[in-house]
């Protein structure tokens, strides 16, 4: 989408039907970082490695995370597909926090039961699983003026809104399914898991998106007609120039 310069005013409309959540989110947030205004649409086909009840189970246990004394202060869960990849390229640190803390607490513990380090290392990894903190440092440094204005370049939306159901819109292959899943491998929908969790717009979105695509194919029809009118037009013209076209033709008419 850009060079690598970071001086890229135009906006690149991505449709985010069929890529893979975590490829899609680490390109997107390298792409902000080189100063690319990115929207996102049609969040909610997005697709994600593994079937649902997997993913559910995986996002049930995220659930759990809470501040004890004061839960409104984090970790806040998402439920809208275009709030989760929001979350999954701006990522988070609290929880990298918690697992350094935790591993102190536990080896502390085993020094002073005299536990061998092989039972602390097993200890560890049955409380704290790497799988939940794959990637929890996040893809963009938010905290920071650079990151936040990154953030800030970026737009994700549910369905495909006005002004961009007219725009056209980029995939990006290194993040599309079927180049990157192997084939007869599970998956589900991030709209599917969402509304599985607490997301109540997905048969809305759903019920949009088919009253936008019968606008989109009568403005396809028009077209057509419009470029068959005009390619007859042209050609009625040049039958008329007849020799003159050889005069004009320099000119690249």
């Amino acid at each position: 989408m850009v060079s690598g310069s970071g001086i890229c005013a135009k906006r690149v409309v991505v449709d985010a039907r069929h890529h893979m959540l975590g490829r899609l989110a680490s390109i997107l947030a390298k792409e902000l970082l080189n100063g690319q205004k990115v929207v996102v649409v049609r969040c909610e086909e997005i697709c994600l490695s593994g079937g649902l009840v997997r993913q559910k189970m995986k996002y049930l246990r995220f659930l759990r995370k809470r501040m004890n004394t004061k839960p409104s202060h984090g970790p806040i869960h998402f439920r809208a597909p275009a709030k989760i990849l929001w979350r999954t390229i701006r990522g988070s640190v609290v929880n990298l926090v918690y697992l350094c803390v935790s591993a102190y607490v536990s080896l502390f513990v085993c020094l002073l039961e005299r536990c061998p380090v092989a039972d602390y290392v097993d200890i560890l990894l049955e409380r704290y699983p790497v799988a939940d903190y794959v990637g929890i440092d996040g893809m963009i440094p938010h905290k920071t003026k650079r990151g936040a204005a990154a953030l800030a370049r970026l737009k994700v939306y549910e369905g495909v809104p006005p002004p961009y159901d007219k725009m056209k819109r980029m995939v990006i292959p290194d993040a599309l399914k079927v180049l990157r899943l192997q084939a007869g491998h599970k998956y589900c929908l991030l709209g599917k898991l969402s509304s599985e969790v607490g997301w109540n717009h997905y048969e809305t979105i759903k019920e949009l998106e088919v009253k936008r695509k019968e606008r989109a194919q009568v403005a396809y029809e028009r077209k057509k007609q419009l470029t068959k009118l005009r390619l007859k037009a042209e050609k009625a013209a040049e039958e008329k120039l007849g020799p003159q076209l050889e005069i004009i033709a320099p000119i690249k008419y």
